[in-house]
């Protein structure tokens, strides 16, 4: 008859059969997920209205620049101005000229050549100095308007250079936003799979030994005689039997 069979096998410790099982069935549904790259998006922060109202205004920095730039800071009292001035110098320019004329009648000139040379050479210089007092009027009126027009587009560059800046800032604050947004939903997204990485790490770092071994003997039963051997060895026995007690010589 046949020798029953011993088979040993060596299994993991119950444990760590158990965590290795727990971390696939987990990592079974994840295979085929689809991940929703959609909700992580980077996204890009509009301009400000700042910014905007900055680029506007810029467009209309156009008038202030050019050589007629100058004309809408006029003052519109310039020419009440200058009428006023050459007025009174008119009439003071009368008198003088009446001054001469009675000084050639006291002289017993009147209406001499001596007279009409001398009015003539006072009406060429007043009218010089007539020219040169209006000059100098317009003259002041046009600097002190191209000053202003100056002091006009400093202003408006600065303002917009600082509006600029404002709205820089403020749409660098909303990109950030944006950015921290997008980073939470793409760690929401992965979080099942960081996770498991996480496990898995852990898993591949546990020494071989850390845990100890099962060993496990499965007894193999002997196999079954067939009748002939059956009958063989029932037939051996009885004639074994007989030949004791002398009955076959």
């Amino acid at each position: 008859m046949a020798e029953p069979t011993s088979i040993t096998q060596t299994l993991p410790s119950p444990i760590l059969e158990g965590a290795l099982t727990a971390y696939t069935k987990a990592l079974e549904p994840l295979m085929g997920q689809v991940l929703p790259t959609s909700t992580y998006a980077p996204q890009i922060a509009a301009e400000s209205a700042l910014q905007q109202q900055a680029r506007t205004q810029a467009g209309g920095l156009g008038s202030l620049l050019g050589p007629q730039a100058y004309q809408q800071f006029m003052s519109p009292y310039q020419q009440e101005v200058v009428q006023t001035t050459l007025s009174e110098f008119d009439k003071q320019a009368a008198l003088q000229r009446q001054g001469i004329s009675q000084a050639a009648i006291q002289a017993g000139a009147f209406g001499g050549g001596r007279e009409g040379v001398q009015l003539a050479e006072y009406d060429v210089g007043s009218a010089a100095k007539r020219a040169g007092i209006m000059a100098q009027l317009q003259q002041a009126g046009f600097q002190s308007a191209q000053q202003q027009a100056l002091a006009q587009l400093q202003a408006a560059q600065g303002l917009g250079t600082y509006q600029t800046q404002l709205g820089q800032a403020g749409q660098a604050q909303q990109q950030a936003i944006l950015d921290a947004a997008t980073q939470a939903a793409q760690m929401s997204a992965y979080e099942p799979f960081t996770r498991l990485g996480l496990v898995g790490q852990q898993l591949a770092q546990i020494q071989p030994g850390a845990f100890p071994a099962q060993s496990v003997v499965y007894s193999q039963p002997a196999a079954t005689p067939s009748p002939f051997t059956t009958g063989l060895q029932t037939a051996g026995g009885i004639a074994g039997i007989l030949g004791k007690l002398g009955i076959f010589g």
